[in-house]
């Protein structure tokens, strides 16, 4: 297995680096969903000024507990004797009375924990940081994987309100930035992972390039006693009271069923402010997203939801789904007869419809599209005569109109036959294009037309 290393996140670190520089007091905070880096981040972050950083990861026991545990670390790094603080506002205290002597680093990972057991300790710090504002040189550092919680400091009625002058939504990396974890891979085949394994920096951690992709899958997934085979039920476990009512939620998502209604249907869920609710808790999890059609974004009737966390898409259309076989089956069979041909022919070619828009967004932010673009998304289009309506996944709207792109990630090329019935298609649902984009895994017959773009992988993963 390759050895982990620091990947990706230069923006990230480039506002730490603006924040450190600074000659006042600073606070920052730091939140995201488990696994997506964050205490990574920070760890990077510091190593650069470990003279002056002191990093602490709050615990869940007592205050007097956290105290002296905090006390040792911040004696051992000043070379003081030991010291005798009794609570946390004490402790705190002594530290922003030296940052007005010197800079100083101060991370209190997994805040949470810490403010649960720490009566008022919002308060607390509000006092601390207002009290030492004209002196101190402070950088306080607060990371909590508990999103809900972390945004509440935001909230203008929380005393930290007004006072966190850096905010760091950590979210997972995108397409190109996750295949920098395992480079040795064909273009095909970090789709694949990708697919799998999504934007978090530790599962990509886990993939070992002396592997296959069915390797992989096998020894961190899909196996009995794999070690990501519980990743998804844990996180969701952390944050929610209720785990069945989203394993319900997950289950219908992934038969392909997106709208609210259908989704209360098939789920057997008590109530529909019981699946609001759970839908808003995986919302701010970044594990499903809500997604309007770009033709008619305020109908809140035409927004679906989808599973946006891909590792959690793979655990319940396969493992979740399929656990009672999975229990008493050869691995090898399990995977040939339940995972083999279905992720081929519709898992990845799915998953690769989100690449491509990741794909289009970057060009987008680069400046490198010919038309900027101000919206991505699906068209939902509706033909009352013909009994007919659906939709399209990925178009684009710009000054000049719409553009399409269909998504292709099968082995046969794209022929101009192919191009010219996708055309149709579209010009029949009534949605007229000033462009057409076509994303293939494989390579393109001759193409005839002059409004059409052509991508490859190689687009997508340039060397």
């Amino acid at each position: 297995m390759q050895r982990y290393n620091f990947i990706g996140r230069e923006k990230e670190l480039a506002r730490l680096d603006k924040m450190y520089g600074s000659q006042v007091q600073e606070v920052t905070l730091i939140y995201g969903r488990r696994r997506v880096g964050k205490s990574e981040l920070i760890k990077h972050f510091i190593q650069q000024h470990a003279d002056e950083a002191i990093y602490y990861e709050c615990k869940q026991t007592t205050e007097l507990n956290n105290v002296v545990t905090l006390g040792e670390l911040v004696s051992d790094k000043m070379n003081l004797p030991p010291l005798g603080f009794t609570n946390m506002e004490q402790l705190l205290d002594f530290l922003f009375k030296q940052a007005c002597m010197r800079k100083i680093i101060l991370v209190l990972d997994e805040y949470p924990y810490l403010q649960k057991i720490v009566t008022g300790l919002d308060s607390i710090l509000q006092s601390l940081i207002d009290k030492y504002k004209e002196q101190s040189q402070i950088k306080l550092i607060l990371c909590g994987s508990f999103v809900d919680t972390m945004k509440k400091l935001l909230l203008r009625h929380n005393p930290l309100y007004g006072r966190i002058s850096v905010v760091l939504n950590l979210k997972p990396m995108n397409y190109m930035e996750s295949a920098r974890f395992y480079p040795s891979f064909s273009r095909e085949d970090k789709v694949r992972l990708y697919s799998v394994f999504g934007g978090i920096p530790y599962y990509n951690s886990l993939i070992d390039e002396s592997l296959s992709v069915k390797g992989n899958i096998m020894e961190l997934i899909a196996m009995p006693g794999a070690r990501l085979e519980d990743e998804v039920s844990m996180y969701l476990s952390t944050e929610l009271a209720k785990i069945n009512s989203a394993n319900e939620v997950f289950e219908a998502l992934t038969k392909g069923f997106s709208r609210f209604s259908d989704i209360l249907s098939q789920s057997h869920l008590s109530s529909s402010a019981l699946l609001s609710d759970v839908l808003k808790k995986l919302m701010l999890m970044d594990m499903v997203d809500k997604e309007a059609p770009i033709n008619d974004a305020g109908n809140k009737k035409k927004a679906g939801y989808y599973i946006s966390d891909n590792m959690s898409m793979f655990f319940y259309r396969y493992i979740f789904r399929y656990a009672s076989q999975r229990r008493i089956m050869n691995p090898e069979v399990f995977y040939q007869r339940y995972i083999e041909s279905d992720f081929e022919q519709f898992y990845v070619p799915k998953r690769f419809e989100d690449i491509c828009k990741q794909f289009l967004i970057l060009k987008n932010q680069q400046g490198e599209m010919d038309e900027p673009f101000e919206s991505i998304g699906k068209y939902y289009y509706d033909l009352p005569k013909e009994h007919k309506n659906g939709e399209f996944d990925v178009v684009t709207k710009d000054d000049r109109g719409y553009a399409f792109y269909e998504v292709k990630f099968r082995d046969t090329p794209v022929s101009n036959a192919m191009v010219e019935k996708e055309i149709q298609q579209v010009n029949m649902s009534g949605l007229y294009c000033y462009r057409y984009g076509f994303f293939s895994k494989s390579r393109y017959e001759e193409i005839s037309r002059s409004d059409v773009v052509k991508y490859t992988l190689d687009d997508l993963y340039p060397e």
